[in-house]
């Protein structure tokens, strides 16, 4: 399915030729940007050394500034919360999933739920986070099985 949304892309941009590198790099930032959200989660498991979860003021403090636009505090509350994604793959343990890609896709579902976050509905963003995380590895299953 994605590949069949980049190849739509690609071919839009075969008739704009500037629209080409505007696309792939747009493609690349956020590849180099997931990737070094994949080193960092990396290094926290296995040292087993994830940052702090944030306090309720702190964590607020962030989440009103991400409103705002500011992308330090997205990812300030994106790394604050790894320990999530950690605690999540666990429970997917031995049923057969490489635990690196339970890692990469956990991490999706992180990215999904900090980006996606509303603060006026009332729900703690870890309880959002975690449902967004699992949501995340469930989906990933079904659409593997499919294949």
């Amino acid at each position: 399915m994605h590949h069949l949304a980049l190849s739509a892309i690609l071919l839009k941009c075969d008739k704009h030729p500037e629209g080409i590198s505007v696309v792939l790099g747009l493609f690349l930032a956020t590849a180099l940007s997931f990737l070094q959200g994949l080193v960092l989660l990396a290094g926290y498991i296995s040292n087993n050394a994830f940052p702090r979860p944030l306090s309720k003021e702190d964590e607020a403090i962030y989440l009103r500034r991400l409103d705002e636009g500011d992308e330090e505090a997205r990812n300030i509350l994106i790394e604050h919360n790894l320990r999530l994604v950690a605690h999540i793959i666990k429970k997917f343990d031995g049923v057969g999933e490489d635990p690196d890609d339970l890692i990469s896709i956990g991490t999706i579902g992180l990215i999904k739920a900090i980006n996606t976050f509303n603060t006026d509905k009332g729900t703690k963003l870890a309880t959002y986070a975690a449902r967004c995380i699992e949501n995340e590895i469930l989906m990933s299953r079904s659409i593997g099985k499919m294949w």
